[in-house]
């Protein structure tokens, strides 16, 4: 069992390495391209119009290829996820985005390992992703 000054100190630790994350240039990155994205006015109106039109494919989803818009808001949400990529920002975010992701997954990996090898570290996100049961993952159910 772990001692309370040995918890203590491991958590100074991992204050040490956030504060270190925070400080990075790929941090510094991401803060510009998100903050670039938040004041792009055209970015926005994508963001928001896909959005909106998520909001309709996903009312479609209850009913599958059943309901009579189906195919139309399937068309509209293709289309208008694939304007909103490539917007610059937007895609200069994305990258930033992953970039930040991938070091917070080489520093989960490198800790995991040092403490065994057998160890399961989170790789390409798949901490922040709800892909379990009750999250609409692989066997489809949904708890909301």
């Amino acid at each position: 069992m772990i001692g309370t000054i040995e918890y203590a100190d491991i958590l100074d630790h991992s204050e040490a390495v956030s504060e270190m994350v925070l400080k990075s240039d790929v941090m510094e990155s991401y803060e510009n391209a998100r903050k670039a994205l938040k004041e792009d006015y055209k970015a926005q109106q994508l963001i928001k119009a896909f959005n909106d039109i998520k909001e309709q494919y996903d009312e479609v989803q209850r009913f599958g290829r059943y309901h009579p818009d189906y195919n139309e808001i399937m068309k509209k949400v293709r289309s208008s996820k694939r304007e909103m990529d490539m917007n610059e920002k937007v895609a200069a975010f994305k990258v930033a985005e992953r970039n930040l992701q991938k070091m917070l997954d080489e520093i989960s990996e490198y800790i995991a390992f040092s403490v065994s090898d057998d160890i399961k570290a989170p790789q390409d996100g798949a901490a922040l992703t709800d892909t379990g049961c009750g999250h609409g993952g692989k066997c489809g159910c949904n708890v909301s």
